[in-house]
């Protein structure tokens, strides 16, 4: 019988969602299962030696403890996977077109908005500048050759000033230049910029600066990142 067109897509498994996240970190740390497996023994041991020195000689205590070490010793497998996904993820799309749009758009939290399309772009090279608005006020962030990104990033600067005046204008680039920030460190950045707006400030900015925004609609996108395949996915 042929699916109901409405019938909701199926979710992958919280194993199959954990064996993609496995293969999709061992891509970039091949020693991660020899990492996994260390941590496994050492919570295994860990939990003998507290159930040796608490219950001597008391075989139970030592199965209980043994199994209360192997749970911690999993735990721990998770967590370090878990955190290198993440380095994976950017190790991946350090360098892509896009990369910036990626990381803005979904690692910023609700005191930021920001979208993964572009507020300026050069079709022929694919640099591109992108915006973020939050309580630390606007950030304007240049993806790709500096050098070519002088005339997008000061046209983004000079229209956030004109529809947002006094509130603090923050240029990033993103690369591995002397004063570039690193893909894997922007958000961090981004979030440690001091407070300067309020809540209502920021709105009022937002609607501001996106009453002015051009249509970016007939401007080729910089393709070559697909988040569904480089995001580290995780276990739900």
């Amino acid at each position: 019988m042929a699916k109901s067109a409405s019938e909701p897509e199926k979710r992958p498994g919280f194993f199959s969602q954990l064996k993609t996240l496995f293969r999709f970190t061992r891509e970039i740390f091949p020693w991660l299962p020899w990492a996994q497996l260390a941590a496994i023994v050492a919570g295994i041991l860990v939990g003998l030696l507290i159930g040796t020195l608490t219950s001597p000689g008391s075989i139970l205590s030592m199965v209980l403890w043994g199994i209360t070490g192997l749970m911690l010793g999993l735990l721990g497998a998770m967590i370090l996977m878990t955190r290198l996904s993440t380095s994976a993820m950017y190790r991946k799309i350090d360098g892509m077109p896009g990369a910036t749009g990626h990381v803005i758009s979904s690692s910023l939290g609700r005191r930021w908005q920001a979208s993964d399309t572009p507020v300026g772009i050069n079709p022929k090279t694919q640099e591109a500048v992108y915006r973020a608005v939050g309580r630390g006020g606007v950030v304007v962030i240049g993806e790709g050759a500096r050098g070519r990104l002088t005339r997008l990033v000061n046209e983004e600067r000079t229209k956030v000033q004109r529809v947002a005046n006094g509130v603090p204008v923050t240029v990033l680039y993103v690369g591995h230049g002397d004063d570039d920030v690193q893909i894997k460190d922007l958000a961090k950045t981004i979030k440690k910029l001091p407070k300067a707006i309020d809540k209502a400030t920021m709105a009022a900015v937002i609607r501001r600066i996106d009453s002015v925004s051009q249509s970016l609609s007939s401007l080729p996108i910089p393709k070559g990142i697909d988040p569904t395949k480089v995001r580290a996915p995780r276990p739900r």
